[in-house]
């Protein structure tokens, strides 16, 4: 089953941290080449604040943007992170609806201020993730997945869960995944990409591999990062793709669906339930 992948959360909200795994939700201001399973493994279910000393610090946001920085054990902003696939920090953020997904990485200053780009923000209640890699005092990667709630205000809208189904479509493409997750066991899932009936056979890499999978639980919004087998060779991915899968709990979780072809970056759901 999907690997889980904790994701830290990259808000930038300036919002009081009040302890390992909790946060006052801040209120956004309307002014203001490897294979992804060779990475380090987060603890947790990304769901946390702060874990083993490190802790998301949201510092400003603004309904197009999050700014914020990681603080080691001693209290300081951290500035030395190592690749995770191809990028230094992932942020995420999804709506408590499961509706809103977005992934971007973020730029950091050199004083560990980290500054990401959103697409504007519809009313409602989100959490915001980030994923990262950095040494510990001996020099082993330990990977982080951290998170906040954060609340744009308005009035939220409310976005049916589609229906758990196998098959989903985005921009022409027709996508098929497959497997029966349980949760926290190991397994693998399958994708099949195809369009106008055909196999697909062009998809370009993203992110070092041919498609990136990260899913988000109802209720908790607990965070999952599938990983795919195999390594990327040129711009001829697909049809069929691999992932090792391993939900952290059992219900209803949101699949997202990153792959890219001709240049072009594509994003579709799936609804899974997992037993």
């Amino acid at each position: 089953m999907l690997r889980s992948v904790l994701i830290v959360s990259a808000l930038a909200c300036a919002v009081a941290l009040t302890g390992c795994g909790k946060a006052t939700a801040p209120t956004v201001s309307s002014m203001d080449s490897m294979t992804m399973s060779s990475d380090p493994m987060p603890a947790g279910n990304g769901t946390q604040s702060s874990w083993t000393g490190y802790t998301l610090v949201p510092t400003a946001t603004t309904p197009t943007q999050f700014a914020f920085h990681i603080t080691g054990p001693d209290g300081k902003p951290v500035t030395t992170f190592e690749p995770d696939q191809t990028k230094l920090m992932h942020v995420y953020l999804i709506r408590d609806d499961l509706s809103g997904y977005q992934h971007v990485h973020p730029t950091m200053a050199t004083d560990g201020t980290w500054t990401a780009d959103l697409a504007t923000l519809t009313p409602g209640a989100y959490r915001a993730y980030t994923t990262f890699t950095t040494p510990d005092a001996s020099g082993k990667p330990i990977a982080f997945a951290l998170s906040v709630p954060i609340t744009v205000p308005g009035t939220a809208t409310t976005t049916p869960l589609p229906a758990p189904a196998p098959s989903t479509t985005v921009d022409g493409y027709t996508l098929t995944l497959s497997g029966e997750p349980m949760a926290g066991m190991a397994d693998s899932m399958s994708l099949h990409v195809a369009k106008n009936g055909q196999p697909v056979t062009d998809l370009q890499p993203y992110l070092d591999t041919y498609a990136h999978l990260s899913a988000f639980h109802a209720g908790d919004l607990a965070f999952a990062h599938l990983h795919p087998g195999g390594a990327v060779d040129g711009d001829h991915g697909g049809p069929d793709l691999t992932f090792d899968a391993e939900f952290s709990a059992s219900g209803t979780w949101r699949v997202y669906v990153q792959f890219q072809t001709g240049g072009v970056l594509h994003t579709a759901g799936f609804t899974v339930a997992v037993g």
